[in-house]
């Protein structure tokens, strides 16, 4: 569940940072009853840039496949011998 804290909160800078370190997640900042900020730990931000990272990695290598840009193993492996001229049992 998420942790909503009003922006007063913030002046208790050490129960702040103790609670994003609790947390393991973003924690909400609210000032007037809206949402106003979003802070959270050094090992959060980091976490959640590596799990970005590697999101965006499968999306790019999903694309090839969304553009029917595939080539079977057998066909591969022929140009392969093709090209480096190698007998069947090379490669």
């Amino acid at each position: 569940m998420p942790q909503i804290i009003p922006i007063r909160d913030l002046k208790n800078t050490s129960e702040v940072s103790a609670l994003c370190h609790k947390a393991l997640e973003p924690i909400f900042i609210t000032k007037n009853g809206y949402g106003d900020m979003v802070i959270m730990s050094m090992e959060t931000f980091e976490r959640n840039m590596y799990m970005q990272d590697i999101h965006t990695k499968i999306a790019q290598a999903k694309e090839p496949i969304a553009q029917g840009k595939l080539t079977d193993a057998h066909s591969s492996v022929k140009k392969a011998r093709e090209k480096y001229e190698l007998a069947k049992g090379d490669l």
